[in-house]
């Protein structure tokens, strides 16, 4: 209903609307499958547990609450039917009933004035007038739900649950009706359970970020968190509605990274321009790694701090263009050196630069050894609050993120952090060891 009167003209839309009868002009707010974002809805198919993963404020606890009223008003098309008897379960009882009973977007909020249920708080449950019942639960109390038996569940926030047997209790309860089923309505915090919940069989997963449900939100406080937290791991968790955890063996944690742009800025003595170039130039190449970063020679080389300046990384750039950049980075941060990787394309790739411009000084470099083990020196000294970043950099903190002792994680090529690990190498490591430029190659 939205997406249609939002692509009428306004006096179309006034004219469908001022045709209606007043029966009908006062059943639309109810009518929630019309005027619902399309993560709201249940998914179609024969699955047992529909996991709603969703950044603050894209509409949730909305999408947890009409699931609720239709499972107790009837059911919507392709649901199993009528259900009795629900569970309504949250991290604890207060948020079970503030939340999801009581709360601006809860049950109550939800119902029709005809069929609204009856809080009855003495028993922490609601009654609707067709003599269904929902009951809420705290998840710090698994044993709870012994003894009781259930058709339906609702569970919120199911990422902050307190007790992950709760969940196990629950689904010992849900063994009435014809097909017993769960809806979970969390921002998705990692945690073991809510990665249990969405890698078994019978879960089914609709995602949405902040923004989708902007129309309901202040559009000062969509500007202040994006502003504040842009780039970080609390954006793509909280705004954008990902699982971020760390990888297994992980060489940069998301607390590392972040850690990072909190450490003091310091006067630099000197600047590098780091450049991975890919193998080809076509639009689906891997990424040209473009990393700016400068050294304070403060103290002795083994106390010399490192902060990461700018990624310029490009994607699908031909040699030129790659190379024109790589300069372009050079000049506006007055830097002192371009350290190129030459594994891929040898002696090109020092001559595409000087193309650009022949008084650029340039130090080639030759891995020898594997990403990982080039890259693990590196990180500890992130461990050690050696390298500071000046700003969240997305592209480069997300590969950095799944470098780990057994390589990268998914597909495609680390050229962020190989342009970075070879800035750091050139601008700590080379020089606390006391090496020359011969050493570098041998990296």
């Amino acid at each position: 209903m939205r997406a249609f009167l939002s692509g009428l003209p306004q006096g179309d839309a006034e004219t469908f609307l001022d045709g209606l009868s007043a029966n009908a002009l006062t059943a639309l707010p109810w009518l929630f499958e019309h005027w619902a974002h399309g993560h709201q809805l249940p998914p179609e198919g024969a699955w047992t547990t529909w996991l709603v993963l969703g950044g603050r404020g894209a509409g949730k606890t909305r999408a947890g609450a009409e699931w609720v009223r239709a499972q107790v008003e009837g059911g919507r098309p392709g649901d199993p039917g009528r259900c009795s008897r629900v569970a309504l379960v949250g991290a604890t009882l207060d948020e079970a009933r503030e939340v999801m009973v009581l709360g601006p977007s809860g049950i109550l909020a939800c119902a029709p004035p005809d069929r609204r249920p009856e809080w009855q708080a003495s028993r922490r449950r609601l009654v609707w007038p067709n003599g269904a019942v929902a009951q809420t639960f705290s998840a710090s109390n698994p044993e709870s739900f012994r003894g009781p038996q259930f058709d339906a569940a609702w569970c919120d926030e199911l990422a902050k649950w307190p007790k992950a047997k709760a969940w196990d209790m629950l689904q010992f309860s849900l063994r009435l009706g014809e097909m017993p089923r769960a809806v979970v309505t969390t921002t998705p915090q990692w945690s073991p359970l809510l990665k249990a919940v969405l890698e078994a069989a019978g879960t089914v997963t609709t995602r949405a970020p902040t923004a989708v449900n902007r129309m309901h939100l202040a559009e000062s406080f969509l500007r202040t968190v994006t502003a504040r937290y842009a780039g970080s791991h609390l954006e793509r968790q909280e705004l954008e509605g990902e699982i971020v955890s760390d990888h297994e063996g992980a060489l940069w944690t998301w607390g590392m990274v972040e850690a990072a742009r909190k450490l003091p800025e310091r006067d630099l003595d000197r600047v590098v321009v780091a450049v991975d170039p890919p193998v080809t130039g076509r639009a689906d190449s891997d990424e040209c790694g473009i990393v700016v970063a400068g050294v304070c020679r403060s103290g002795t080389p083994q106390e010399w701090t490192a902060e990461v300046l700018e990624d310029g990384s490009i994607r699908g750039a031909s040699p030129q263009a790659w190379a024109e950049r790589a300069v372009a980075l050079f000049h506006a941060h007055r830097a002192d050196r371009l350290v190129a990787e030459v594994n891929q394309g040898g002696d090109l790739i020092a001559h595409m630069i000087r193309q650009v411009d022949p008084m650029v000084p340039i130090r080639t470099v030759h891995a020898s050894r594997g990403k990982a083990a080039r890259a693990e020196p590196v990180a500890a000294l992130y461990e050690q609050g050696r390298v500071r970043h000046r700003a969240a950099f997305p592209g480069l903190d997300g590969q950095l993120t799944r470098m780990t002792l057994q390589g990268f994680v998914g597909g495609g090529s680390p050229d962020r952090v190989d342009a970075l690990v070879w800035a750091i190498t050139e601008l700590l490591i080379v020089p606390a060891a006391g090496c020359l430029s011969p050493r570098v190659r041998g990296l």
